[in-house]
């Protein structure tokens, strides 16, 4: 069994090939809802639907978030009204938050209405939230903290960031099935999907004693970089790194996983690295690890799965 932990885009395209590879029963897929938030009244949990629909085959491959062949009558609506537009929902979207809402409100926990929700998309592999209870990554800027969506969205990352804090994290505790992924052993191996480190990770890790416990797992932990020859494919992670006085490269991204991660795995324009990362007691693979369709994905995942059983030869 591999436990990959994921957020954002490109969390959602490795898990989606990690699933290519492993069936059902040999993959968990645990998912960041530091970005989970209240709009309009419903609940939204970005980067689970990012990996859910992603699974499911029926993501934006454009955008690498929303529907495919998504319309906006709801947001055309509510422009007119005056109503909030900054956060944008598609109306097929909407069904879902509607649906997770209205799932939560009848008492069911988060990661019970994620497994509804990937029953009825036809989901068969694991997709479980970090913790079933209400975690709110905040951002500080220079003038106030902000809202993580109001951050990312409304402010487009604009403002620099000084400090990350999750809300709510210590009252936080693993899901069930993340729990238990962690405690089984059958557990042969974890990956860190290239997802940014600062919020779409850190807030797994951050959960009271998850850290310790991984800390003592006799499996290897790879990680897959998601900065690629000095430029983030997607989001605000080398912004991010940039701003919090971090080498802003594949490099900087391995030295804030060192005490975490026996592997890495970066893109092969980045094979001047790696005289650098003779330093580390890590490691290290390059692959093309571009992921532009689902072909890109799978390659990615074999590469990382290579080296977790190369790891595993070496105990």
């Amino acid at each position: 069994m591999i436990l990959a932990l994921a957020g954002g885009v490109g969390g959602a395209k490795l898990a989606n090939g990690l699933a290519q590879l492993l069936g059902p029963s040999e993959l968990v897929i645990a998912v960041n809802t530091g970005d989970d938030f209240r709009h309009l009244g419903l609940h939204i949990s970005p980067d689970l639907d990012s990996v859910m629909y992603c699974l499911a085959g029926v993501n934006n491959k454009e955008t690498g978030w929303g529907l495919a062949g998504e319309t906006w009558n709801f947001m055309e609506a509510m422009k007119r009204l005056g109503g909030p537009i900054w956060f944008k929902l598609g109306d097929g979207d909407l069904a879902t938050h509607v649906e997770r809402t209205r799932l939560l409100t009848a008492g069911k926990t988060l990661s019970a209405v994620t497994a509804t929700l990937c029953e009825r998309l036809g989901v068969a592999h694991r997709i479980v939230p970090m913790s079933d209870n209400n975690v709110a990554t905040i951002v500080r800027s220079k003038d106030r903290w902000h809202s993580f969506q109001e951050y990312f969205v409304a402010l487009k990352c604009e403002p620099a960031v000084m400090e990350i804090k999750f809300d709510g994290i210590e009252f936080a505790k693993p899901s069930p099935m993340l729990l238990a992924t962690l405690e089984s052993k059958e557990l042969e191996g974890i990956v860190i999907c290239p997802s940014n480190p600062f919020v779409s990770i850190d807030p797994i890790l951050a959960i009271p004693g998850l850290r310790a416990l991984i800390d003592q797992l006799k499996v290897p932990i790879v990680a897959v970089s998601p900065i690629i020859d000095g430029r983030a494919v997607k989001g605000p992670a080398l912004k991010m790194m940039k701003e919090m006085s971090l080498e802003p490269n594949a490099i900087g991204v391995a030295r804030y996983y060192w005490h975490l991660i026996d592997g890495f795995v970066l893109d092969e324009t980045d094979s001047h690295l790696a005289r650098e990362f003779e330093t580390f007691r890590i490691r290290t693979v390059f692959a093309d690890t571009i992921m532009k369709d689902t072909n890109d994905q799978k390659r990615v995942a074999g590469a990382a799965l290579k080296l977790v059983a190369d790891l595993r030869a070496r105990e």
